[in-house]
């Protein structure tokens, strides 16, 4: 008989870890709840929904997570694929039509001869069965439940939030202008310009709007929110000091109003959401705010005065794994190998890491289904840094992590030139023993 393995979720982990293991030659069976049952994040039947943002973020090697992706591409992503053929102009960043990017990953998963599509959730792993569990950060309660009391794994659980998007027809470019940060790259970024007298107001209408309410699957903590740093509503980040958004999403430096020809006080970006320009994204305006207050306060923004918003912001939790105690470098559970778990659940955060983990569960559980010895990717490369810190972690409370050149080995020697020249050889000393290394 073929070898056969299962996956769980079919989000960009899941399909990850689904493809990798077909590309080798194992039967795959993945299981996905949708369109039977969605998640309060979750809204269109597409697999590898993205739900925040759809910038993929940096494309450029000598940052971390352009490094995983180049690894990744040449290990025969399936998210990386998709990420290319769908790209919208986003500066040097790597952003994609959404809609496109979820219609073509599920055309090819659907299409594959070796994956078999069963659309059912499921509520617990079967003895003996080669398993990657991928069914993301807001998990069902029956499986959670699995997971937590039978499998031994407890969870926790932070809070995530997602951007608003507006129609480009309602910007007013009289006010708002296209420009790129010291104009490098294209000019693919809107910004809105503020004065001080306009941050000021801006400012106390943030940080005293109304936030939502809870719901039922997040009420577990309203007196101590969990919020992970790379994705904090900005009402959060905007309570922790008056400047904090002027040194974050509202950074003013690099860009030039045309109107005045100097840098306003403040500018808030929006970035392009789909291939046709018709959607831009507030970038870093993750908010828990009720959709009244978003639509009074982010309003305010100069060139959003009549904006039109196409979808408001959300804030949903997500459950992750205390991974170090839990599972291996491959990401398969130490009690129970023949379960492998990837995604946002094991520790790992954002698309990319998410897709990243879900490769590394999928060709080790395919090794495993045709009887061959484990593939744990050297420390040096991103792919193998981000499972060596989940099934490690580090000193102090285990926390999820985006890919940084901090969980890299350091290089062992003083690099002239900066922090630049260090971490081009760093992915340069990456990408040597990824040859060596992918499967």
């Amino acid at each position: 008989m073929k070898p056969t393995i299962s996956v769980y979720g079919a989000g960009l982990a899941g399909c990850e870890a689904a493809w990798q293991a077909a590309e080798r030659g194992v039967h795959v069976r993945l299981y996905e709840m949708k369109p039977k049952k969605f998640t309060p994040a979750h809204h269109s039947e597409g697999f590898a929904e993205l739900v925040c943002s759809n910038s993929l973020r940096s494309d450029c090697v000598t940052n971390a997570v352009g490094l995983l992706k180049e690894e990744m591409t040449r290990a025969g992503s399936l998210i990386m694929e998709a990420a290319h053929a769908t790209r919208v102009p986003a500066g040097s960043a790597l952003a994609v039509d959404r809609t496109l990017f979820s219609q073509y990953i599920t055309e090819k998963i659907r299409n594959h001869p070796e994956i078999e599509v069963i659309e059912a959730e499921m509520e617990s792993v079967a003895d003996g069965e080669i398993t990657v569990v991928a069914t993301g950060p807001l998990t069902s309660e029956p499986m959670a439940k699995y997971i937590s009391d039978t499998l031994g794994c407890g969870n926790l659980h932070f809070f995530d939030a997602a951007a608003p998007i507006v129609d480009f027809a309602s910007i007013n470019m009289d006010i708002a202008y296209f420009a790129s940060r010291y104009d490098k790259g294209d000019a693919d970024y809107i910004n809105c310009p503020m004065d001080r007298a306009q941050y000021d107001a801006f400012y106390e209408a943030l940080i005293s709007a109304e936030e939502a309410e809870l719901k039922d699957f997040d009420r577990e903590s309203q007196k101590e929110l969990k919020v992970f740093e790379g994705c904090m509503p900005v009402e959060v980040m905007a309570r922790r000091g008056y400047d904090t958004l002027r040194y974050g999403p509202m950074k003013p430096v690099g860009l030039i109003d045309p109107r005045v020809g100097h840098e306003a006080y403040a500018v808030v970006q929006l970035r392009r959401e789909n291939a046709e320009g018709t959607m831009f994204n507030l970038v870093g305006f993750q908010t828990h705010l009720t959709f009244p207050a978003q639509r009074r306060v982010f309003r305010m923004i100069p060139g959003l005065e009549n904006a039109e918003f196409l979808r408001y912001g959300v804030m949903h939790r997500n459950t992750y794994l205390n991974s170090p105690e839990l599972l291996d470098a491959t990401y398969a559970m130490r009690s129970r190998p023949d379960v492998f778990f990837a995604g946002q659940m094991t520790g790992v955060e954002g698309y990319i890491e998410s897709a990243g983990s879900g490769m590394v569960a999928g060709i080790n559980a395919a090794r495993r289904a045709q009887g061959l010895e484990p593939l744990v990717f050297s420390e040096e490369t991103m792919l193998g840094a981000m499972a060596a810190y989940v099934s490690r972690g580090s000193l102090g409370k285990f926390v999820p992590m985006n890919a940084n050149f901090g969980i890299l080995p350091p290089l062992g020697y003083k690099v002239k030139g900066g922090k630049s020249a260090r971490n081009e050889r760093l992915a340069e000393r990456a990408l040597a023993h990824f040859e060596t290394e992918k499967a």
